[in-house]
């Protein structure tokens, strides 16, 4: 009961801060991690559990995305397609091969969210001194490129992906950080369903329909939650946990090793 009360609170909290920030899967991956699931088992089935908190957030966020209706069309189709690559990635390769990248993973993400506000900062200056035709159409090509390995990483393994997003964005875009934010829902949520689909249909042996069932409710909840509260809360103290969880994966997986 406290193992499933633990998983579901974190699917909650992943997924507010998921709409918001990003970067989720780095509070409930490690969490599932320190309870001793495989890895292979963790991400796959905390992808499927958090593709319901993106439908949620993303929802929050409707018109922040409807107001950028025509990238999102030419974007969507990038991000499926990265994504799809991604989950087909994680299946060809060895279970064995996914633990050995697991803390390298853990531990560049964990720099993406602590760095998150320092190159959010500095995408928005280089974006004010770039606005020629020809700049636009490189911010555009980068844009797409950018899309496309993100959704690789996206499928594979996905922490921090909407961090990365959001300053790749941030960059390329002259939109505000909330169209941003109602873009990156949409695009992270496609990723993940288009690798849970994956999942599902060719990974059977490594879902666990519990944590698949704790992460999606508490990440529905959370998705709700952070697209109306979720502007309001410290910045710092979601990044200080993520970075709390993080370090004890890595702790674990170190001493288990």
């Amino acid at each position: 009961m406290l193992e499933a009360a633990v998983i579901l609170a974190a699917g909650f909290w992943a997924g507010m801060i998921n709409v918001v920030v990003g970067s989720g899967t780095l509070v409930t991956f490690p969490v599932l991690l320190l309870f001793g699931y495989p890895p292979l088992t963790a991400n796959v089935s905390n992808n499927i559990g958090l593709v319901f908190g993106g439908l949620s957030g993303s929802w929050g966020y409707r018109r922040e995305a409807a107001e950028n209706k025509q990238l999102l069309v030419r974007l969507l189709p990038i991000s499926l397609v990265g994504g799809l690559t991604g989950a087909i990635l994680l299946l060809i390769l060895p279970a064995s091969a996914f633990g050995t990248i697991v803390p390298v993973l853990i531990m560049l993400g964990l720099l993406m969210v602590a760095a998150g506000p320092a190159l959010q900062h500095r995408a928005a200056r280089v974006a004010a001194r770039s606005s020629s035709p020809q700049a636009a159409h490189s911010r555009a090509v980068a844009l797409a490129v950018g899309t496309a390995v993100l959704g690789m990483y996206g499928g594979y393994f996905g922490a921090a992906q909407g961090i990365l997003l959001v300053g790749l964005m941030s960059v390329v875009t002259v939109h505000s950080l909330q169209q941003i934010t109602g873009i990156k829902n949409v695009l992270v949520t496609a990723v993940n369903a288009v690798a849970a689909a994956v999942f599902l249909l060719a990974a059977g042996e490594a879902i666990n329909w519990t944590i698949i069932a704790l992460i999606a409710v508490g990440s529905t909840l959370g998705g709700l939650a952070g697209a109306r509260f979720g502007r309001r809360l410290s910045p710092t103290a979601m990044r200080t946990l993520i970075l709390v969880i993080g370090v004890a994966a890595l702790a674990r997986m170190m001493f288990a090793d």
